[in-house]
């Protein structure tokens, strides 16, 4: 081994240096993938070496020729400088014409870890001009490029000769492995001065066969971060909208702007044109979408719908998100529309879902508190043209406020929540299920603000009994003007035009953890007891209720101070929880947990049992002085096995009143889940019938790369498939397909097929073919 300095050294240099130019030579040849987010690229014209970088040299014996000027290294030559390393059997340097030849078993192995491979390579010591035979290129990113020779022309042009090009994220671990695609190309040339890269007579093979002839193309290179041109293709089928064709062409408008426009060509509904255009800034980004149609054949809707009666469609969508500082951020969604069905029937990304939320907001992060303020429209997505059921929806602005004592209180936590809502609706929105008229909401307009304290602090007392008392005092302000609900409500509605309420909490829990510490296990059980004296709810069931509709009493929520799921209702009265914790770990790896317990109304008015516009409470299982029994069971096991099982049994001849049940398995071979899900018939909450479920769903992987995947829905009660699906995929990372097939339920006509197949195609580096949704819900398989 020996050191020189770099005047003496000007071979090593020169031959290491024409090593990392030729390497750089052929890495600029990998971008002829179609792609533009190839990792291989071309970061200079010469290898980026620091100045002070030491050269160090081995060979088994250096000839220095000073009849021919030549210097030659030869027998096993290595070579390590700036962060390269390279290795060739000999390396000659001739000083009269200026030429470095390196020759056999030539590897460069680059800083960032890109490997060369190499049989001869011969530059110019200036790296304006080269040649290198029989080139092998394997990037970081596991793509591989071969080619039978390369040359560097003019210092600019960088040219392959027969090469190929694919990617192989499995050769990582099984070098035996084959890609299933790659491209043949006679020639590649990368222009430096242009930025562009030419195929000439280029072929995209599939398991060996060509399908795709490209006799030229020209496309940026990794330089050119985006550039105007025409994108993949995109498929798709549905029953009434046909078979479709998009064509995408994305404009780069500027470094700040772009946009996508694309071109459906349908065979039953004609040409869907949609735009998206975007505009960043320093501080955010905005996105402005529209797409319309004019429909073709209308008579492949079902008559009486939106979509069979509108001849002209269309959409305008903006949304906007910035970032006032590192705390504050600021946005909007907002869709309009030509009908109340439009995006949902063409499937449009984004816009088809039943209902889209329109909303401006504003929100604030701190250490310790919280700030939200958004305003709400809800767009109804239906095909009824006689539906009034957007204009049910409520416009609403609400602000939340959170904000925790940066410092103890007396000792404990004190934390504060403002809440100020104002709602207005156009139409009353009322259902009558089975005789019982909900109102779930009223006409007209109604504001509340809430303010909400709390404090509580934790005592450990001797022998390990834990206890937390707990103060909370809250009051709120309402403005009110909603028409009544009429005779049908059968509660105490308030006609005010203001109303104020309040409340006052005094609770305390206890919790007593005992541990058991068995030879191959330890078991926490920690029975808990709550109280919570209350005065009685003021106006219970007589203001407007927005925000607190849905609400099941579960063991999730046994232990909460209140049970509501919103500001509109406060429970009140005393109350009891009490019930009872389990966790167990074992050396085997499995875990169990578990809770379980019963709720008890002491004194007072029972909130849960008082009328409410939209009968909350009622058959909840907390409207009777001793509540439902609430339990819930997990089981984890190391093997990728998991169960769990919730439910709600009646307090007084335990019939199982709700139930969630799933068991399920995630292997490296195959998964499966299976859920049963019960809830008995609630007829005043609105629910007239029982509704019992099972969901089933399973995958299974074969042959390394394949997995065939399936699930089922199926109503207990009506006795009828709601939903099924199944599908297959190949995936290896480089090359993914995917095919699916999925039908569903369309029980109101507001979609454009009640089954769909989708088939994706996907090539690491190239690009995606999609054709209709290959998502698959239900195991979040693709």
């Amino acid at each position: 081994m020996a050191a020189g300095n770099r005047k003496r050294m000007k071979l090593t240099n020169a031959a290491l240096l024409a090593g990392v130019a030729l390497h750089t030579l052929a890495m600029g040849m990998t971008a002829p993938v179609l792609a533009q987010d190839t990792s291989a690229r071309i970061d200079s014209l010469q290898p980026n070496i620091p100045a002070d970088a030491k050269l160090l040299l081995s060979a088994n014996e250096l000839i220095y020729n000073r009849d021919a000027e030549t210097v030659t290294a030869r027998g096993n030559v290595q070579i390590a400088y700036g962060g390269y390393r390279m290795v060739a059997r000999q390396v000659t340097y001739d000083q009269k014409s200026g030429r470095i030849i390196a020759t056999g078993e030539i590897q460069l192995v680059e800083p960032d870890g890109n490997i060369v491979y190499a049989d001869k390579m011969d530059v110019t010591d200036d790296f304006g001009n080269g040649f290198v035979q029989a080139l092998r290129i394997e990037t970081t990113d596991l793509t591989r490029l071969a080619a039978e020779s390369g040359e560097r022309r003019n210092g600019e042009e960088f040219i392959l000769n027969k090469a190929v090009y694919t990617a192989c994220t499995p050769c990582n671990i099984k070098p035996e492995h084959r890609s299933l695609w790659h491209i043949k190309a006679e020639r590649v040339i990368q222009n430096g001065r242009t930025h562009t890269i030419r195929l000439e007579h280029a072929y995209f093979e599939l398991f060996g066969k060509p399908i795709a002839y490209i006799p030229a193309m020209e496309i940026p290179d990794h330089t050119v971060k985006r550039k105007s041109g025409f994108l993949f293709p995109k498929f798709r089928y549905t029953q009434k909208l046909g078979a479709g064709v998009g064509v995408p062409y994305y404009w780069a408008i500027s470094p700040y702007m772009d946009a996508t426009v694309t071109a459906t060509g349908l065979t039953r509904q004609g040409f869907l044109l949609e735009g998206e255009f975007r505009q960043s800034f320093h501080n955010g980004l905005h996105t402005l979408n529209v797409a319309g149609i004019s429909q073709l054949d209308r008579d492949q809707f079902t008559p009486g719908t939106v979509d069979a009666e509108e001849t002209n469609r269309g959409m305008v969508a903006s949304k906007g998100d910035f970032r006032i500082n590192p705390r504050w951020t600021f946005g909007w969604n907002v869709l309009v529309q030509s009908d109340a069905n439009f995006a949902k029937t063409y499937d449009l990304e984004s816009f088809d879902g039943t209902t889209y939320t329109n909303q401006a907001y504003l929100t604030g992060l701190g250490k310790r508190n919280y700030f939200d303020l958004r305003a709400f429209y809800f767009d109804i997505q239906d095909a009824d043209p006689d539906s009034i059921e957007e204009n049910q929806q409520p416009a609403a602005q609400v602000l939340d406020y959170s904000y925790f004592a940066p410092e103890s209180v007396l000792g404990g936590e004190l934390s504060a929540d403002v809440n100020f809502t104002n709602v207005k609706r156009n139409r009353l929105d009322s259902i009558n299920v089975l005789g019982v008229e909900r109102f779930r909401g009223l006409e007209g307009t109604a504001h509340r603000l809430t303010a909400d304290l709390e404090w509580k602090r934790t005592f450990i007392a001797p022998g390990g009994l834990v206890l937390t008392p707990l103060l909370a005092a809250r009051g709120d302000a309402l403005g009110l003007n909603m028409d009544d609900p009429g005779p049908g409500y059968t509660g105490d509605y308030t006609n005010s035009d203001a109303a104020t309420r309040r409340m006052l909490t005094a609770g305390l829990e206890a919790r007593y953890p005992i541990l058991f510490a068995g030879e191959n296990s330890s078991h926490v059980l920690e029975p808990i007891g709550q109280i919570y004296v209350r005065p009685d709810e003021q106006h219970a069931g007589g203001l407007p209720n927005e925000d607190a509709q849905s609400f099941v009493f579960d063991a999730t929520n046994l232990f909460d101070r209140d049970k509501f799921s919103g500001f509109d209702r406060i429970e009140g009265g005393t109350r009891a929880n009490l019930g009872i914790r389990y966790t167990g770990s074992f050396d085997n790896g499995y875990g169990l947990r578990a809770i379980a317990g019963q709720s008890f109304h002491l004194g007072g008015l029972n909130s849960f049992a008082t009328d409410d516009l939209v009968k909350v409470g009622a058959d909840s299982g907390l409207e009777t002085k001793s509540s439902d029994y609430v339990a819930m069971v997990g089981v984890d096991a190391p093997y990728g096995l998991m169960a769990s099982l919730s439910g709600r049994l009646d307090e007084s001849d335990f019939a199982l009143r709700r139930a969630d049940a799933t068991v399920g398995y995630l292997g490296l071979t195959w998964q499966a889940a299976l859920t049963y899900t019960r809830i008995e018939a609630q007829p005043t909450y609105g629910s007239p019938s029982d509704q019992d479920e099972i969901q089933t769903a399973a995958a299974y992987r074969f042959q390394d790369y394949w997995s065939v995947f399936g699930a089922l829905t199926y109503d207990i009660n009506n006795d009828v498939i709601s939903r099924n699906g199944f599908g297959i995929t190949y995936d290896d990372q480089d090359t993914l397909f995917s095919i699916v097939y999925t039908q569903e339920r369309d029980t109101d006509s507001s979609v454009a097929n009640d089954w769909s197949i989708g088939a994706r195609i996907s090539f690491r580096t190239l690009g995606d073919i999609n054709v209709g949704d290959t998502t698959f819900k239900e195991l979040d398989y693709y």
